[in-house]
């Protein structure tokens, strides 16, 4: 299928060929009939794109903020490709579509094929011949519907939250500044409300149409006496609401709508305007409600809303954002609104790149501006050949999931020039994705379907670095196809996952008495401080410790979800269990932890007590709550009258038995490439697996007991 993109680097369009998005759990797959460009955000979006790095770094100085803290914390290599890999990106463009269902996936009751449908979602409503869309952000259309006025779906919901969070009642005015899209849509819903409409905008073609199609009163914002008009207008109260739909770095609107509301009058910000507003007069002295409005909804960025599909109960959210769709889509269909005016161009997917040309360049007046799809051309589903097929190797590499992680540090750390190593295929949730992995890192296709993977015969060795609910069934697809694994942290999110990952590593390892290669991705051990600490520090019983200044992570991210990331402990902290398990060269026996409250419950800030098989002792201290100043790992290790010290894998410095000894690097190095060459070698020549299945075990039940610990307030014994 084709897709519009943009390279972030350059601002570049391009329409590619990209695989077809599968259909997960809870989502609809959705042939695009119309989907709709939003000349504001994405406007915007491209403009920035299109600039050169200093004016890229000029409209985002928060992310060169963080750029800097990389470049602090994980030296420059590391920077380089994180900030690469965003610049290098294929970003997907539209959140605003219409079209029919074509697939649904498991658990959905609510759709079936052929249903028309509007869709929403930056990342899901894509400009794209076929969307893969979550139930919530997808609303069922009567077959009678116009498609092509069902597109304006996202911005109508946007338009829509704005009102409620005006709260206005009948007869009351609104003024609206900013009379785009959005603003447009926000006036004639008021007046469908019977609320009377002032717009104000600073374009004076705008200002036309909206005079003709959607308001009582229009006005250039710079008219003199536009304050007077706006007076007389409301019978000397001043506007019960003003609604900002306008975008701009200004920060007139805000204040401009302070001078025209009434007191105790409400101010709802819709469009990405500044709000450090002057307090006085007008807000201190009118006691004016200032609000922010969410973009479509209740549910908006809410991991068990969009992505599980969980509804609010409409007795206690009355208007969620999937609601707020169907209620802007009734107005539509029922023709109680006209938003047919609103189409002022409309293009082809071939066409899209000269229809953002001209809103970046203003070339000619606009409004709404369609894609409009072949909808008479069948749909591919086939995987996307990139180059020929190489002669089979030793090692044949694919990977399913390839997000961050994965291009950061695994992807750039596979062997180079091994005419024995080849890379194969490359399938991830986004078709984008996929396709600029498979291209810079040399793989010869890219995917959707986990079977072009799992069944070819030329692929032996699957690298998974999915979303962590996923790993436990990729990890039994690959074993089970006769497939080499390497899995990203953790191997699994619960036992019962881990004993049929055990059973089928089992099964899959006695066939033919080949060696089958199951490694998780605990890097730390492969680190050359790590190698050589344990050099110095030798053999036997010791004392552990390891301090993680691991930072905050907010309860709403998918990494706290116990569902979905398993939390932190599962998560992240099997990192250092398998740390301190390699350190010692024993499994652990007991555990017991305790954690700060957390009214979120999130159990990130921790203390775990580890006792080993040969008497060593181990305390991970995992804390969320320190601070970003602070640098992040601190291991200290005692062992007959040595100590040693290092300090996030730059540093280690050893103490005992003569003069103190000390190693620096220049960069940090947590052993990323070392632990990737070493599976990729094991495979290639039938060597040991890098670490053994033993201890990824063992590692992995432990972070289950520790939470087990964590809720019972016990020792927990796993040799029992």
């Amino acid at each position: 299928m084709n897709q519009l993109t943009q390279k972030l680097k350059s601002g570049e369009m391009i329409i590619q060929e990209l695989p077809m998005p599968a259909v997960s759990a809870g989502m609809v797959l959705v042939q695009n009939h119309y989907s709709l460009i939003s000349a504001g955000t994405e406007g915007a979006t491209v403009k920035t794109a299109r600039k050169g790095l200093i004016g890229k770094a000029k409209e985002r100085p928060q992310q060169v903020k963080q750029v800097l803290d990389v470049l602090k914390k994980q030296g420059p290599v590391q920077t380089y490709r994180a900030v690469m890999k965003k610049l290098d990106a294929y970003s997907p463009l539209g959140y605003s579509s219409a079209g029919v269902v074509i697939e649904v996936g498991e658990g959905v009751r609510d759709f079936t094929v052929g249903d028309k449908v509007a869709c929403a979602g930056v990342g899901y409503a894509n400009h794209a011949e076929v969307v893969s869309v979550p139930v919530n952000l997808c609303v069922k259309l009567p077959e009678s519907a116009d498609l092509k006025l069902a597109a304006y779906n996202t911005l109508g919901a946007i338009a829509l939250q704005g009102i409620r969070q005006a709260d206005l009642r009948l007869g009351e005015t609104c003024a609206v500044i900013g009379l785009g899209l959005i603003g447009q849509l926000t006036c004639l819903m008021l007046r469908a409300s019977g609320v009377r409409v002032v717009g104000v905008d600073i374009d004076p073609a705008i200002v036309e149409i909206a005079g003709k199609r959607c308001t009582e009163l229009v006005l250039e914002r710079y008219d003199p006496g536009i304050t007077d008009s706006i007076e007389r207008f409301t019978g000397g109260f001043g506007a019960d609401a003003v609604i900002i739909t306008a975008g701009s770095s200004s920060l007139d609107p805000v204040n401009f709508a302070g001078e025209i509301a009434r007191k105790k009058g409400r101010v709802v910000v819709v469009g990405a305007v500044p709000t450090g507003f002057d307090r006085d007069p007008h807000y201190y002295r009118k006691e004016l409600d200032l609000r922010m409005s969410c973009s479509y909804g209740p549910g908006r960025y809410d991991l068990e809303y969009e992505e599980k599909g969980i509804d609010y109960p409409a007795a206690y959210v009355r208007w969620t954002e999937k609601r707020n769709m169907e209620a802007f889509q009734e107005l539509v269909h029922s023709r109680r609104i006209d938003i047919d005016y609103l189409t002022t161009h409309e293009a082809s997917l071939e066409q899209a790149p000269q229809a953002y040309d001209m809103i970046v360049n203003r070339s000619e007046p606009f409004l709404g501006i369609l894609i409009k799809y072949n909808v008479g051309k069948p749909i591919d589903r086939k995987r996307v050949e990139l180059r020929s097929s190489a002669p089979v190797g030793t090692v044949g590499i694919a990977f399913i999931g390839a997000g961050s992680y994965a291009q950061g540090n695994l992807l750039p750390n596979l062997p180079k020039n091994d005419p024995n190593i080849v890379c194969r295929g490359v399938m991830t949730s986004s078709g984008t994705t996929s396709k600029r992995v498979a291209e810079r890192y040399g793989f010869e296709f890219c995917t959707s379907n986990e079977n072009d993977i799992l069944i070819n015969e030329d692929i032996n060795s699957v690298f998974i670095a999915t979303r962590h609910d996923t790993h436990a069934r990729f990890v039994l697809g690959a074993l089970k196809a006769g497939k080499h694994v390497f899995v990203e942290k953790p191997l699994c999110l619960n036992e019962k996952e881990q004993a049929e990952i055990r059973e089928a590593y089992l099964a899959a390892d006695r066939q033919d008495g080949v060696r089958t290669h199951v490694m998780v991705g605990f890097n730390r051990r492969f680190s050359p401080l790590t190698v050589l600490l344990k050099k110095k520090i030798g053999k036997g019983p010791m004392a552990m410790m390891c301090r993680v200044n691991a930072g905050l992570i907010p309860a709403d991210s998918w990494i706290q979800d116990r569902e979905i990331g398993g939390g932190r402990i599962v998560g992240e902290v099997c990192h250092f269990v398998d740390y301190l398990t390699f350190l010692n060269d024993s499994l652990p026996v007991a555990v017991s932890a305790a954690a700060l409250p957390d009214p979120a419950g999130c159990e990130d800030t921790v203390t775990i007590n580890l006792q080993f098989q040969n008497g060593s002792i181990g305390t991970i201290a995992y804390f969320a709550n320190g601070s970003k100043d602070l640098f992040k790992e601190y291991v200290e290790v005692c062992r007959g009258g040595v100590t040693a010290v290092l300090k996030d894998f730059k540093e280690l410095n050893i103490y005992g038995n003569g003069r103190p000894y000390s190693k620096k690097l220049f960069s940090q190095d947590k052993g990323q490439r070392e632990m990737v060459k070493a599976f990729v070698e094991a495979v290639r020549d039938g060597g040991i697996t890098p670490i053994p299945f033993e201890d990824i075990y063992a590692v992995t039940i432990t972070t289950f007991k520790i939470l087990e610990s964590l809720r019972t307030g016990k020792i927990v014994r796993l040799d029992k």
